[in-house]
């Protein structure tokens, strides 16, 4: 192994803003102490209950992707699992989510873009059986 992830980093406009977003969407604490960074209004971090540390890091002219546009493409995308596609997606637009993808067919799966543009799944998630 040669590196452990320490999070994930998400440029955008606003950090405190879209912490919040993702707060609301994941549980967890905006901007709790920890060694590793520290927090500013150019940088918010979100630890959650799973364990996942989110980052969001100000960019200067940020410019979110444009989806599926490739001279503008998502860079990365984050997929959460989700019981019930329909009650996370009134969830997730209450936020301030918006629907990247309106062909919201049968297929297990639904894309979004977060407040800041950046795209991400909501995937219908089976419980595990023991």
């Amino acid at each position: 192994m040669i590196a452990d992830l320490q999070c994930v980093v998400l440029d955008c406009s606003h950090p405190a803003q879209l912490a919040e977003f993702y707060r609301a969407l994941l549980g967890g604490e905006v901007n709790r102490w920890d060694q590793r960074w520290a927090c500013s209004d150019d940088w918010a971090t979100l630890h959650t209950s799973s364990g996942l540390v989110l980052a969001f890091q100000r960019a200067a002219d940020y410019r979110p992707p444009i989806w599926p546009d490739p001279a503008r493409p998502q860079q990365f995308h984050l997929d959460f699992g989700v019981a019930d596609l329909d009650r996370a997606q009134e969830q997730v637009l209450a936020l301030g989510a918006t629907v990247l993808d309106v062909a919201a067919d049968e297929r297990s799966w639904r894309i979004y873009a977060d407040p800041a543009g950046h795209p991400f799944c909501l995937v219908h998630h089976l419980p595990h059986s023991v």
